[in-house]
């Protein structure tokens, strides 16, 4: 598949794309508290946007490991008044939801959002597979065991890649059967995986391709890069940089950034390369 469907406009995916990311959250690992008011989240969205952003994913609950665990009441109430406020500011602009209850995708959805993306796969909520269904919207499907609380200690696998591949066609399979047409896959880098996992992760991605669906990877500033550098995210650029150019050369269709415009340097330089 080399398309999605957003809202009615299809979205080729024949060339990787952007997707920026907006944490409305006051406790996210690196933009933290950074977008809480309007002003802020419509100078950042208008960035992301003119710099070649295809999507922009809204998260208003931290899935860092160890976050806070917040109502889902909480979460609509982050969440609501920033998709209105660019629904309106930008309405042909293409917006992501990330979350992985079903109550708040509805609701998103409802007031405008064109994607959901879902750490958890479906795992963490019962009804989010039917939802989706329901609401044919795309939907992004990531590899986590256990919840942000608990996946620091679930890291052992006796084969991860095989593993993955097995928990991604079962989900597939369910979401194949409930009629979800636009599926992309998300390995899921930092999520119940170690540094040295994520690694081997990276360096076999192109195995994932078996699925026949698209890739995204987010490896924006994550702890990967700061603790094998030796850095804080702030200082994370040029690292997020290079891990997204190998993983633009193992296949991937979408990156998941917090600086758009480094990522869309990326792609214009990979694209120069022969086919």
């Amino acid at each position: 598949m080399k398309s999605i469907t957003c809202k009615g406009q299809l979205i080729s995916l024949e060339t990787p794309i952007i997707m920026g990311i907006i944490n409305l959250t006051p406790d996210s690992f690196y933009d933290g508290g950074k977008y809480r008011d309007e002003n802020s989240i419509l100078d950042q969205a208008a960035l992301m946007d003119a710099e070649g952003a295809t999507l922009i994913d809204l998260g208003a609950y931290s899935s860092r490991p160890g976050a806070d665990d917040i109502t889902e009441e909480e979460e609509l109430k982050r969440l609501l008044p920033a998709i209105a406020l660019l629904t309106e500011r930008f309405p042909k602009m293409l917006l992501s939801i990330d979350t992985f209850r079903a109550g708040v995708a509805r609701r998103a959805v409802e007031a405008g959002v064109a994607l959901i993306n879902d750490i958890s796969a479906g795992k963490l909520d019962e009804y989010m597979l039917p939802t989706v269904a329901e609401l044919q919207v795309p939907y992004i499907m990531m590899h986590m065991r256990g919840t942000p609380q608990t996946m620091k200690t679930l890291t052992h696998y006796e084969d991860l890649v095989k593993e993955m591949l097995f928990y991604f066609s079962e989900r597939v399979a369910k979401a194949r059967a409930l009629g979800i047409n636009d599926l992309i896959i998300d390995p899921g880098f930092g999520f119940a995986k170690t540094i040295e996992q994520n690694f081997n992760l990276l360096h076999k991605l192109e195995l994932f391709k078996t699925l026949d669906l698209p890739l995204l990877a987010g490896l924006s500033r994550k702890s990967t890069i700061c603790k094998t550098l030796d850095i804080e995210p702030a200082e994370a650029l040029n690292g997020t940089t290079v891990l997204n150019t190998i993983a633009l050369m193992k296949g991937v269709s979408i990156l998941r950034v917090h600086d758009v415009k480094p990522a869309m340097d990326a792609v214009k330089l990979f694209n120069r390369l022969p086919k």
